[in-house]
């Protein structure tokens, strides 16, 4: 894995400039995905503070929500903890068409709820040993599943964490689970490498990135992303705007002037 020190982080004016280049591609991709039914999954696991939230709005930035569909489930319901582990993320996996992108996911067996306690040893070795047989039949089937995992440096997650406090706009990001995946950042390790040895499979690999440089690491995850699916550009029927149709014409900034109106304070 490539690591970057900090006079090596990307201007702001590289970032933007390469970044909309790769957003075009996102929907030229977008087209293709929509043309021909195709299905794809997403996952970003990773650090907390690695830098997820921020890379999937810059591949969202740009496209239709129909499409590019991101899920984030909260802890589960006691319904949810009473049926199959996997059960209520395939009720969220694609239909024809569609990419979701998952902010975290099942992956949370192998992280979160194996480092705090909330399965079993039991159940966290059964998930690794049948993680990779569901995910050969989800690829089998036909969906393209991309497994990308952000790793940040122990300085830097120290840092944004201390930003996040600092700064009342996102210092909703900072959660108790953050805070216990600072103290314990060799039990994430430890449980990171058991996930990556059983699960880093030919149908299914994961592939990481450093992402002590979050511009740098938008990019090259947007760029992965692109190289990993065959689309095609998709010819568009040029577009042009009809003749607005006098019939039934009225003054109709005369009906809306006895409403309400926002208040214009800027």
């Amino acid at each position: 894995m490539a690591k970057h020190d900090d006079s090596e982080k990307l201007d702001r004016k590289t970032y933007e400039k390469n970044l909309r280049k790769l957003q075009e591609e996102l929907c030229t991709l977008q087209d293709w995905v929509k043309a021909t039914g195709e299905r794809v999954i997403i996952i970003f696991e990773g650090r907390d503070a690695a830098g997820k939230g921020g890379t999937i709005k810059a591949i969202t930035a740009r496209v239709s929500p129909r499409v590019f569909r991101v899920v984030a489930l909260p802890a589960p319901s006691d319904r949810q903890n009473s049926q199959m582990y996997i059960q209520r993320y395939v009720e969220q996996f694609p239909s024809g068409g569609e990419i979701v992108i998952f902010d975290r996911s099942w992956y949370n067996r192998a992280g979160v709820e194996y480092v705090m306690g909330f399965c079993t040893a039991e159940q966290h070795e059964r998930f690794l040993e049948l993680c990779p047989v569901v995910e050969k039949f989800v690829v089998d089937s036909g969906t393209r599943l991309l497994k990308i995992w952000l790793e940040v440096g122990q300085k830097e997650q120290e840092r944004r964490f201390k930003a996040r406090i600092d700064d009342p706009i996102r210092q909703w990001k900072l959660s108790p689970m953050d805070l216990q995946s600072f103290k314990r950042w060799y039990d994430y390790s430890r449980a990171r490498d058991l996930m990556l040895k059983h699960t880093d499979v030919p149908h299914a690999p994961w592939f990481l990135v450093d992402s002590n440089d979050k511009k740098r690491a938008r990019l090259n995850i947007i760029s992965h992303i692109l190289s990993q699916i065959p689309y095609k550009r998709v010819k568009r029927d040029k577009v042009r705007l009809p003749d607005r149709s006098e019939k039934h014409k009225y003054d109709d900034s005369e009906a809306l002037k006895n409403h309400r109106y926002v208040e214009q304070k800027y």
